[in-house]
């Protein structure tokens, strides 16, 4: 095989890896705290039955559905349930702000969290003066 070829060779697999991980990521990062978006886990049933464990505030049956998914099963206890579905409730009636701040008050994301759950935290805190 001459250097072309393999050049070509190795930029389309360059290419292949990077479509993969990027609809690993997109899938991955689907939902967000959205009510928009539909979950990998979504169902007409599941959403009827997780939109009365909200509206009742029952943990024992979110944490049911949820069957230990996720970070938010291992933030999201007896104890701040209430306020996790408060931020639920924020999200579906628009306020998607003030359900984001409830999010990371429970520290289910912090201030700019990227793919894979890496934390932006140091962004613009350089001297460079360029």
């Amino acid at each position: 095989m001459n250097k072309t070829k393999k050049i070509i060779a190795g930029l389309g697999m360059l290419a292949l890896v990077l479509g993969v991980f990027g609809i690993i990521a997109n899938n991955a990062n689907a939902y967000r705290g959205d009510p928009a978006v539909k979950g990998p886990n979504y169902s007409a049933e599941r959403e009827t039955a997780m939109e009365k464990a909200f509206a009742t505030n029952d943990y024992g049956a979110w944490k049911a559905l949820m069957q230990n998914r996720g970070r938010v099963t291992q933030v999201v206890n007896q104890d701040n349930f209430a306020k996790f579905a408060e931020a639920h409730r924020l999200a579906e009636s628009g306020d998607i702000a003030g359900a984001q701040k409830i999010r990371q008050e429970l520290g289910l994301y912090g201030r700019g969290q990227g793919m894979m759950g890496g934390l932006g935290n140091g962004a613009g805190r350089g001297n460079c003066m360029n």
